[in-house]
C-alpha cells in the first residue's frame, strides 16, 4: 500500500520528490493546494479503499508524505 499511496501522491502533486522526501512540506511548498487535497482524498478512497472525510481532519494533519502515510495506514487497519 505504501508504494501505491506514494505513487498517487506524486501524481496529485505532480512531483516525484514526494516519494523520497517524506518530510517535504506539501502545503507550504504549494504542492498540495485545496484542489489537490480533495483529489488526494478521493483517490485514496477510490483506489485504496481508505475513507478520510475532509471534515475529520485539518490539512496540517496531512502536510507531509510521512503524515499521509501514517494516517492512511491507521485508517486501513482501523
Amino acid at each position: 500500500m505504501r508504494e501505491e499511496l506514494l505513487n498517487i501522491l506524486a501524481e496529485v502533486c505532480e512531483e516525484e520528490e514526494v516519494k523520497t522526501d517524506l518530510d517535504l512540506e506539501l502545503v507550504e511548498s504549494g504542492l498540495l493546494d485545496s484542489l489537490a487535497f480533495a483529489e488526494l482524498l478521493a483517490r485514496l478512497e477510490d483506489e485504496l479503499g481508505i475513507v478520510i472525510a475532509p471534515s475529520e481532519i485539518q490539512r496540517t494533519d496531512m502536510d507531509t508524505p510521512a503524515k499521509i502515510l501514517a494516517l492512511a495506514e491507521s485508517r486501513k487497519q482501523g
